[in-house]
């Protein structure tokens, strides 16, 4: 045992200072050539150069599956695509299943102290409540006029203060509609007064009807009654899902969905599939994804995820990452990871919520489809729905670390540029909205940054000081020897000299 330690000490000592600045200058000479690389492959393909090593070849021998898609050498098609980005992919949307003011998002706000709805939320429903709920000949009907100022105020108290007044002078839906939103502090409660609203609304949508061929003042009147009709529907339909009579709030819809096939701006096939997948009523929400998930038509994650959750379905409670890597993907696996390799693409946010990385908040009242504000909407609703199916989260955990969607796919237009903006206005200040894609440093090209930095100091310390880096390299490496020496003289204690002497020789 002393032997070893006075060759050790030996050893040491006949370094000269040169050694210690050859072995620091050598250390950061590769490492600087190792982080160059690292930077150019990262610049190049969008990953870590020895993280793709790892996945690709290291993990399949360690019992793992390569999930990464090959990257594509045209890349570089997002960063000259992105200056075809148009306003339009940035157009703010009416959330489909959004809450109901009084009953869900001030009940949040009594409990939380916090504001769920952002101004500019509020203010973009205030233009929809004025597009949909108001027409030109609203002044010629006193109970409307007052309607019309109240859709406009700011003071939630002087909007339900007009409404009751509206009532005061008749029977009116929209005044209604506003107290079922957002002075009804139950589902019940606000189902009871939409109820009301339908009685009003469905009598004004009548008599409009008849007489709406009759000019355009006539015409604008009935698409406005013709708006409150389905609004009002849609509501009750929601408030039966809510309630728990969902097999109602199904018929409900496909009803509203049958009599007016041309209003698909309320988007309320989006309710129906979120109701279906409730009931498990698979192949009733394929039929659905069958009409609308068509080219022609505008994509959303409800439609996106709801057919990777489906082709999930399939295969996920009989897929094993380990079997595939040994066999390669059967067409049903391959069709489910073409599926979710799809979602991702529209809307990469998603898998954060689904897969429970990122804390949900109530959804907005309106959504920026592919960004932050769509996917909360999203997984609020659907996020049991991706539960109940047994290995459809393992079968998503799997390909949620796609890289850069917008460089590796080519079914969408290229990501728009402007979501972050949008989703800020959108969501409120507590919640830190997800920004996507933004490429961040993989930790080997950190790691390797820090360990060219350190031998570089390193390097030019030895240099300048070489005689005190000596006296410093001594004692750390004694002092990294020294759990090893404790070892092998608590061993030299416990086994006979004559078999320690025998091992040494050895």
């Amino acid at each position: 045992m002393f032997g070893t330690e006075s060759s050790l000490s030996m050893f040491l000592n006949t370094l000269t200072p040169k050694f210690y600045v050859a072995l620091t200058g050598t250390s950061s000479l590769i490492s600087g050539l190792i982080l160059i690389f690292e930077w150019w492959y990262f610049r190049k393909y969008g990953t870590s150069f020895i993280e793709q090593v790892s996945v690709s070849h290291l993990r399949p021998l360690l019992g793992g599956v390569d999930n990464n898609s090959s990257n594509n050498s045209n890349s570089s098609n997002g960063d000259s695509d992105s200056n075809r980005q148009s306003v339009s992919e940035c157009k703010v949307w009416r959330n489909p299943l959004n809450l109901f003011r009084g009953a869900e998002y001030n009940r949040y706000t009594w409990v939380t102290g916090r504001e769920p709805l952002t101004y500019y939320d509020m203010n973009l429903s205030a233009q929809d409540h004025q597009t949909f709920f108001t027409c030109d000949s609203d002044h010629l009907r006193p109970a409307d006029a007052i309607m019309q100022k109240a859709w406009r105020e700011r003071n939630p108290q002087a909007r339900i203060s007009a409404a009751h007044e509206a009532l005061e002078i008749n029977e009116c839906a929209t005044a209604y509609i506003l107290l079922a939103e957002e002075e009804a502090t139950t589902i019940a409660e606000a189902e009871k007064l939409f109820k009301q609203a339908l009685k009003a609304g469905d009598g004004c949508y009548r008599r409009s009807q008849q007489l709406q061929h009759h000019g355009s003042q006539y015409e604008a009147q009935h698409r406005r009654d013709t708006n409150v009709l389905v609004y009002i529907k849609r509501r009750l339909a929601m408030c039966a899902r809510r309630l728990g009579r969902t097999r109602e709030a199904v018929k409900m819809m496909r009803d509203l969905m049958k009599e007016f096939p041309l209003l698909s701006m309320f988007n309320i096939h989006e309710n129906l599939l979120e109701a279906l997948l409730e009931l498990q009523a698979y192949a009733d929400v394929q039929a659905v994804l069958a009409k609308y998930d068509d080219i022609s038509l505008p994509k959303s994650a409800t439609i996106c995820y709801t057919a990777a959750l489906l082709k999930a379905r399939a295969v996920s409670d009989k897929f094993s990452p380990e079997a595939a890597s040994r066999r390669g993907l059967s067409t049903a696996e391959m069709n489910a990871v073409e599926a979710i390799h799809r979602a991702v693409e529209f809307n990469p946010h998603v898998p954060k919520y689904l897969l429970e990385m990122k804390s949900l908040i109530l959804p907005p009242e309106h959504i920026l489809k592919r960004g932050d504000s769509e996917a909360i909407a999203y997984a609020f609703f659907h996020l049991a729905h991706w539960k109940r199916v047994e290995g459809a989260l393992n079968l998503l955990h799997s390909f949620r670390m796609i890289p850069y969607p917008l460089e590796k796919g080519h079914l969408f237009y290229p990501y728009p540029i402007c979501t972050e903006t949008a989703d800020r206005e959108l969501l409120p200040s507590f919640h830190e909205v997800s920004v996507y894609p933004k490429k961040e440093l993989p930790f080997f090209i950190l790691f390797t940054a820090g360990l060219c930095s350190f031998t570089a100091m390193l390097a030019l310390l030895t240099h300048q000081f070489p005689e005190l880096m000596g006296v410093f390299a001594k004692a750390f490496l004694s002092t990294l020897f020294a759990p090893l020496n404790f070892v092998m003289e608590k061993v030299e204690s416990i086994l006979p000299s004559s078999l320690w002497h025998q091992l040494t020789r050895i």
